[in-house]
């Protein structure tokens, strides 16, 4: 796991590239890799490249980035693991393709298989996670590259004449000509959502590469020219296939179908040259994962666990006992709210941009605790978007069901009549209450109601200066497979938004702050694609979700250590920000402050503040998010 960092200077242009302005860049991800340093400047082509490492497979220089290619040609900047290259060097020797390797690292093997299949037929035999950058010295040719669902992030943009690409905004920050302009839309799209969809980033102009594509740029390509990046993989082509050939297997065949890829992936993620260990919460996905890492190791596996001494935010009990059961060797850590309250002023550093999912913090405390054994951790993110796990979905169903009872002609009727008592009591409770109420009556489809559960009750014009609220969030989640039903359309479209710009960029940015390495077996690229090909039924049974995977994980842990209600990873703010939390909140919500930002709207939030204050109403996600803004906005002015 490293970090990643580069310049392309087209040509003609006045831009200085040296080694000095590639270093100073390379220093903002010194996190991402304490180990190693190392810059590649080819001034004349117009080429610099930046890179920190990680080393957890081949530690020794043989591993050292930038790297060149066998023949010279490539040059290659590389961040995350390919767990199956031994497979590729093994299928390069058969055919007479392989170099005189200098090491065993996959970035090694990467560049073997560019020079031998070209940069798509290597990627679609490649699996795992990763972001790269790729300059081709013959054509003087630059591609960027993101794996398939987006665990590891790549930001990219123009910059007056220079073309910046990075893993974090705050190296691209350290560019002397970079504009930290808001983009006042984009804002808005986060006081809808709590975190930012690609392709869009917080700052005008810079962009996130969309999972599974890649982007090339020729050094003769004019400044600010942007092509469009180009799908290698599409989980929109997965999910069409897999409705339009279901897996037809009994529910015996497919248990022992998916607990066979779930062991292959996780067994591919073991492979480590450092110590390596996983996350354990005690529910279904996490505890999946440790079961199988268990059943292929004769050690004990190394699991963690934050525990919270507020009996309703509590999971460790449950992951104490699955480790118990699995025997493996758990570490766990209950914090007090002060040591919990700690990490919040870390935050805006760590996420780059506003970033309003509080689970970050317990996620920060759990790499921290995971970092001081291990150098690499497993993670069960993935299930619920793959098996239906989310509450939101049930919920969804049962308003739908309820809003179909009403004939569309009265619907149409109705909505307009709720629509204006939602004016009349705008930004209150009530006001909310009938906006979504006329929002369902409206709903054209089951999609437009579900989009209504995963935004955020903050009206756009809290931002100041905004166009109209972006057209449509819906806009924001490529066109819906065919075939496809409530569920499958709820999945699928938290699967291109919600786990990697939320989810995933949560734990990337958690780990890598503390230089842990977090994997995500469950997102091999093969079990994704298994899991589209099950019908729903094997996902979601009688109103259990998850109910395939339960019977994987009833294979190797008793039911009753799993089954109980889905908790999620919150922590108190509402209660936090009310007490001891205050007096921070309101220094950051106060009205000068609120002004000089220039960004939301004072009178509104501290509207909302006060509400929240008297207890009138549940305030605690949409003014967390602003938080969250007014922190991240006093750290990137400073």
């Amino acid at each position: 796991m490293c970090g990643i960092v580069g310049i392309l200077r087209p040509a003609g242009s006045a831009v200085v590239l040296d080694e000095a302005t590639i270093a100073a860049l390379t220093e903002g991800l010194v996190h991402r890799g304490p180990d190693d340093a190392g810059v590649w400047v080819d001034a004349d082509a117009g080429m610099a490249l930046g890179h920190r490492r990680l080393a957890v497979l081949e530690l020794s220089p043989a591993g050292r980035q930038p790297m060149t290619s066998a023949s010279g040609r490539f040059v290659l900047i590389f961040n995350g693991e390919i767990y199956n290259h031994s497979e590729i060097r093994a299928e390069l020797a058969e055919r007479g393709s392989a170099p005189a390797w200098r090491g065993h690292s996959d970035t090694e093997t990467l560049l073997a298989g560019i020079e031998c299949w070209g940069i798509e037929a290597t990627l679609a035999k490649a699996a795992g996670m990763f972001a790269f950058a790729l300059w081709d010295r013959q054509s003087r040719t630059l591609t960027l590259s993101r794996d398939r669902l987006g665990e590891k992030p790549l930001y990219y943009g123009w910059q007056g004449n220079a073309f910046l690409f990075g893993s974090e905004l705050k190296a691209l920050r350290r560019y002397p000509a970079f504009r930290a302009e808001v983009d006042r839309d984009v804002l808005a799209m986060y006081m809808r959502r709590g975190y930012i969809v690609a392709p869009r980033s917080i700052y005008a102009g810079i962009y996130k590469l969309l999972p599974g594509t890649c982007l090339t740029l020729r050094a003769a390509d004019a400044p600010g020219t942007l092509p469009q990046p180009q799908s290698y993989w599409s989980l929109h082509r997965v999910v069409e296939s897999g409705l339009s050939d279901p897996f037809s297997g009994t529910d015996e065949e497919a248990i022992d179908r998916l607990d066979s890829e779930l062991r292959k992936a996780v067994a591919l993620q073991r492979v480590a040259d450092v110590p390596l260990g996983a996350f354990l919460s005690g529910g279904i996905d996490s505890s999946t994962v440790v079961a199988l890492m268990q059943a292929q190791s004769s050690r004990a596996v190394r699991t963690f666990t934050i525990g919270f001494h507020e009996s309703h935010y509590q999971e460790a009990g449950h992951a104490k006992m699955v480790a118990q059961h699995l025997q493996t060797d758990h570490t766990e850590l209950y914090v007090s709210p002060r040591e919990t309250m700690d990490v919040i002023p870390r935050l805006p550093e760590l996420y780059d941009e506003p970033f309003g999912d509080s689970s970050a913090i317990p996620t920060f405390l759990v790499s921290q605790l995971a970092r001081r054994h291990v150098t690499v951790a497993l993670s069960g993110d993935g299930g619920d978007e793959l098996f239906g796990g989310y509450t939101r979905y049930r919920r969804t169903e049962n308003i739908w069901r309820k809003v179909c009872r009403i004939p569309h002609f009265a619907r149409k009727a109705l909505a307009p009549g709720a629509k204006m008592l939602s004016l009349c009591g705008r930004h209150s409770d009530f006001g909310w209450k009938a906006n979504r109420a006329a929002l369902y009556l409206s709903a054209a489809s089951a999609v437009d109601c579900y989009q209504e559960q995963v935004l955020q009750r903050r009206p756009h014009d809290f931002v100041l200066g905004s166009s109209a609220e972006l057209p449509d969030d819906r806009t924001l989640v490529p066109s819906v497979p065919a075939r496809a039903g409530l569920y499958d359309t709820m999945m699928y479209a938290d699967a291109v938004t919600y786990l990697p710009d939320d989810i995933l960029a949560k734990v990337d940015r958690a780990s890598m702050a503390v230089s842990l390495e977090s994997r995500v077996p469950m997102l091999d690229h093969r079990v994704v694609e298994l899991a589209w090909r099950l019908p729903l039924h094997m996902k979601v049974r009688n109103g259990e979700s998850k109910w395939l995977l339960k019977q994987v994980l009833a294979k190797y842990v008793p039911p009753a250590l799993t089954e109980r209600p889905k908790m999620g990873f919150g922590i108190p703010v509402g209660e936090w920000i009310r007490g001891p939390l205050r007096e921070w909140a309101e220094d950051l919500l106060s009205e000068q402050r609120l002004q000089s930002g220039g960004f939301l709207n004072p009178r509104l939030v501290r509207r909302q503040w006060s509400r929240h204050l008297d207890g009138a109403a549940t305030e605690a996600d949409s003014l967390w998010q602003v938080l969250m803004f007014q922190a991240w906005l006093g750290r990137a002015q400073s």
